[in-house]
Parts: C-alpha cells; sequence; structure tokens
C-alpha cells in the first residue's frame, strides 16, 4: 500500500486556503467558506498536522489554472512563510495542473481537503476490508495528479513519481504501476465482500440491528457506549472512528439487539469517496433502524443534518425507519432553544450521553421500537413437546403463559423471518379455537 508514499508531513505547519465564490460549492457566501475552514483545521487535528493562520479570498469568477488569482496567492505565501509555514492547504478539490501551478508560484507544498480526508482514512481504518477501499480511493486520487505530485511532498525518496527521476516517461511507468495495484486490491476486495455478505446472512437470521449514523463527531461512539455499556474509542476529533463497530444493544430480546457504529459524514466530500467508502457505510443497509445523531451544540447542526440526509441518499436509505438524536445537549446552554429545535423534528430525542436517564430512555424506545415491529403468535405446546418448549423459551419472547391439564398456552413476538424456521407452525392456535376459551392468560 501507499503509507510510505502518498504522505502529508506532520512536521510541516500548514496554513489555509480558501475562496468566497459565487460558482464554487460550498464556499458561495462568506459564512459557508468560514464553516468549511474551520472544519479543515479540525481535520489537521485530527491528523496531527499543526495549522497556522487561514487566508480566504472574495472572487466573483475562478480562475481556472489557480482557482484564487496569482497577486494573492504571492501575497499568502509571503505571510504563510512569515509565519513558518511549509504547508498550503487547500480547502476544495485541487487538480493536477492546479497543484502544479500553485506549487511553482507559492514554492510551498500543496495539498488540498480530500487529501487530508484521505489520509485520515488510511490511518484510521482498522479492518482489511477498510483499508483496501481506502487505498484503492487513494490510488484514483493520485492517478490523474502525478504530475501535480510530482515530489511536491518534499519527500526524498519512496513518493509517488520521485524514485525514477522527473520527466513524462517516469510519470507514465508511475501510473501503470497504480492502475496495477488498483486491479490487484479489486480482485481482493471481491473476495472479502463475499465474505462480508456471507456474515451478513448470518446475523440477519439471529439478530435486529439498529445503526448510528451521522456528522463526524457528533457523539455517535459516545453514545454507543452508554447505550451498550462497553468502550469504545471516543475522542474530540473528526473521523475518531472509522470502521463499523457492532455491539450488543440488549442480549436479553428474542432475537438480540445489535447496534452498530458507523463512520462520520462530512461535507464537501467527493463522490469517489463516497464510493470508495461504501463498504464501512453498508454496515447501515442491513440496519432496521437508522438513529441519526446530531450534535445539537454545534452552530451549523441544520448543515450537518442536510449533509447527513444527501449521503443516506447516496447510498439509497431515505425510506429507511429513522429516529433523530439531538446528542450533546450539555453542552447547549439555551435549554429553550434545545427544546425549540428537537420540536422541529418530530419524535426525535434531546440527550447528553453522559446523562444515565438521557440514555436509558433512548435505550428503552430503541428496544419497543423493534418489539413492536415483531408479530404477535398464540401458541398451544402439549406436554410431550419437549423442543418445541425449548425452542419457544430460547427464541422467542414470551409475553405470557398459561399451563393447561393437556399443554401449554404462549403468547409471543417474534420476527416473522426468525418465526418461519423454528418449525413451530404446527402449534398456532386458530382465532376461534376452543382452547382459548378455556386459558386464562
Amino acid at each position: 500500500m501507499l503509507d510510505d508514499e502518498f504522505h502529508i508531513s506532520r512536521e510541516y505547519q500548514a496554513s489555509l486556503v480558501s475562496i468566497v465564490c459565487p460558482k464554487m460549492p460550498e464556499h458561495k457566501t462568506e459564512e459557508e467558506s468560514k464553516r468549511s475552514i474551520n472544519e479543515l483545521r479540525e481535520l489537521l487535528r485530527t491528523l496531527g498536522v499543526p495549522s497556522a493562520g487561514e487566508y480566504i479570498q472574495n472572487k466573483k469568477t475562478i480562475e481556472a489554472g489557480t482557482i484564487l488569482g496569482t497577486g494573492k496567492l504571492e501575497e499568502i505565501a509571503l505571510a504563510a512563510k512569515a509565519e513558518g509555514s511549509k504547508l498550503l492547504v487547500f480547502d476544495f478539490e485541487l487538480t493536477s495542473s492546479q497543484i502544479r501551478n500553485i506549487k511553482k508560484l507559492t514554492d510551498l507544498s500543496v495539498v488540498d481537503r480530500v487529501h487530508v480526508i484521505l489520509e485520515i482514512f488510511a490511518e484510521h481504518a482498522r479492518t482489511r476490508e477498510a483499508k483496501i477501499q481506502i487505498e484503492i480511493a487513494r490510488l484514483r486520487y493520485v492517478l490523474p495528479r502525478l504530475s501535480g505530485f510530482w515530489s511536491h511532498l518534499g519527500r526524498q525518496r519512496g513518493g509517488v513519481g520521485v524514485k525514477g527521476g522527473e520527466g513524462e516517461q517516469q510519470i507514465e511507468l508511475d501510473r501503470r504501476i497504480i492502475r496495477q495495484k488498483i486491479e490487484f486490491y479489486k480482485k481482493e476486495l471481491t473476495g472479502l465482500e463475499k465474505s462480508r455478505v456471507e456474515q451478513k446472512k448470518k446475523r440477519q437470521d439471529k439478530a435486529v440491528t439498529a445503526a448510528l449514523v451521522g456528522y463526524t463527531n457528533a457523539g455517535k461512539s459516545s453514545l454507543m457506549n452508554r447505550l451498550c455499556k462497553v468502550d469504545i474509542l471516543e475522542e474530540d476529533k473528526l473521523f475518531a472512528t472509522l470502521d463499523s463497530t457492532f455491539r450488543m444493544l440488549n442480549p436479553d430480546t428474542k432475537p438480540p439487539m445489535i447496534l452498530i457504529d458507523t463512520v462520520g459524514f462530512i461535507s464537501n466530500l467527493p463522490n469517489t469517496l463516497i464510493d470508495g467508502f461504501k463498504t464501512t457505510l453498508e454496515s447501515a443497509l442491513e440496519a432496521e433502524l437508522l438513529i441519526i445523531v446530531c450534535d445539537i451544540s454545534d452552530p451549523h447542526y441544520k448543515k450537518h443534518l442536510e449533509v447527513t440526509e444527501e449521503v443516506l441518499a447516496e447510498l439509497g436509505l431515505s425510506d429507511k425507519k429513522r429516529i433523530t438524536v439531538f446528542n450533546k445537549r450539555d453542552l447547549l446552554n439555551d435549554p429553550m432553544k434545545a427544546k425549540i429545535i428537537q420540536r422541529s423534528v418530530p419524535g426525535s430525542f434531546l440527550v447528553s450521553s453522559f446523562e444515565e436517564e438521557d440514555v436509558a430512555g433512548l435505550r428503552e424506545h430503541i428496544i419497543n421500537y423493534f418489539l413492536d415491529q415483531q408479530k404477535t403468535y398464540e401458541l398451544f405446546v402439549p406436554y410431550d413437546e419437549g423442543q418445541a418448549h425449548a425452542v419457544v423459551v430460547s427464541k422467542a419472547n414470551v409475553m405470557a403463559t398459561s399451563n393447561h391439564e393437556t399443554g401449554i398456552f404462549y403468547r409471543i413476538k417474534i420476527p416473522d423471518f426468525i418465526f418461519g424456521g423454528l418449525g413451530l407452525s404446527p402449534f398456532i392456535l386458530a382465532p376461534n379455537d376452543p382452547i382459548l376459551d378455556e386459558i386464562e392468560v
């Protein structure tokens, strides 16, 4: 993989660059650009790269070769060097020629927002499948930008396109190597995907699932820790959790209820990255319930909800059942504002993951949701059907029982897809069965 090649030095201090332009998505207004560049600074903090000043130019049009004006870039370069920065990080995606032109103009290393996110993904992925998918995304990102990356990270060896010296012939060789790597990883990924599909089928027969989804750093991992009483990494950083994590929500119900913690979403993310990262998000596809977690204390919470809905739509999950949980109410000093926000989304929850009462109420709601989705069956099992009694007790939620002189009456709740495979159909009572008149429940 590219662990030693496609790399942003943690020793470089970065200056941040952005634009306000009506033709630039996510940067059409000063408010949008300020929100996005603040997020970029947090991304760099997650990556461990120190950041310094930020520079934003207001423009009516975009310069094709450099995005910003050349005079402004020269001014930014002087200021960045004066504050000790060796790296310019642009808060939008750059093409190969733009990277090359800006680097030549400023004499500084140049990367963009996508590069930063890709490096965070690569650093935080844990499962083999996630690592491979992210590696494919990184290679696809590098491929059309080789001439722009040509030694622009200032590495003496190991950088993409550095080993054989500069020149078009070497770039073409690097392109061929990268294409071969992409094909190799795609084949390996196909085998891993088959294994994942089999694991998914097994889970579907044995459990019901809910997935925590939402903007990065909304507090999903903290909430999962409290709901499931486990200890998953929780940090105040963007993308602290990357791989999907499965934990038992309630082992006492039948089938068990599993909660999935998924990777956080983020705005201004190109479709190529979403496509390259779908496996980690696909755990949300198999969930029966989506729990959308939103940081209510963030002034841009509305934008975070919009991005979440956009990504869910990309995944084809717009019609999936969901509840919205406004988290971190303890960080919002205005209780009235919190309640107004909550009322704007009917059926939503207002919680702090550190308040036991809040977590207990949410947990009960999720459990009851799944129980309400289950079908009620009334069974009468003769005493001599020992195996059937064992299956009822171990596989179903027994809501009521009553002993009869020839057997036991059970009222149970269980999903249809599980009941069908238990062999209990012969014991279902018809609505007008005479034995019901003799049973007291």
